[in-house]
Parts: structure tokens; C-alpha cells; sequence
């Protein structure tokens, strides 16, 4: 499977690392390489992970990363990441709109 990175969870890995970046430039790229690689390991197999709850119904798992949560979905012939947030936050089905879960 490929993995598609939405517009979302692409300005959720520059917040993530402008954040460390704060305190460590050099940890805040290694930290969001260590990130992507997480969502990209989701592609051998993606439904290792839960459905997240409260999203259940709309398809969307979790998978979490040290303290972040990478929220995504499996299509046919992909894995589209939707957003990567700090695991404290919790997202609601209104978070995945469809014009951010394209």
C-alpha cells in the first residue's frame, strides 16, 4: 500500500517541529523523520492499530508514536495519514472533515 499525506498532517509535522525546534533544532528534524517513518510503516500492514475510539464509525485508527497520535485511514490502495497530533489532544469526527481527509 502507498501512503498519502494529507495537507493537515503535513502542517501538523512543521507545528511539531517548529515546537522542538523551540528548544533543539537538531532533535526536531531527527523527532519528525522518526514520525514520518512511523506513518510510513503503517503501509506492510495497516490495520495493526485500533480504530480510535469515538471515530470508529467514520473508519479512522490510531496509532501512537512516543506522546503523538497519528490518526489515519485505510482505503483500498492506500493508507492516508490525516493528522498527527500530541496524544493529550483528543480529536472528535468534526477534526476530519472531508476537505481535510482527501
Amino acid at each position: 500500500m502507498r501512503i498519502v499525506f494529507t495537507a493537515a498532517a503535513e502542517a501538523d509535522f512543521e507545528s511539531i517541529g517548529d515546537f522542538i525546534a523551540a528548544d533543539n533544532p537538531g532533535r526536531a528534524v531527527s523527532f519528525v523523520q522518526e514520525l514520518r517513518q512511523a506513518c510510513e510503516g503503517l503501509a506492510s500492514f495497516p490495520s495493526r492499530f485500533p480504530l480510535a475510539e469515538n471515530l470508529e464509525a467514520i473508519g479512522i485508527r490510531r496509532r501512537s508514536y512516543r506522546r503523538y497520535a497519528i490518526y489515519y485511514r485505510v482505503d483500498e490502495d492506500r493508507v492516508v495519514i490525516l493528522r498527527i497530533v500530541h496524544g493529550s489532544r483528543e480529536l472528535d469526527d468534526e477534526s476530519f472533515t472531508p476537505a481535510g481527509t482527501s
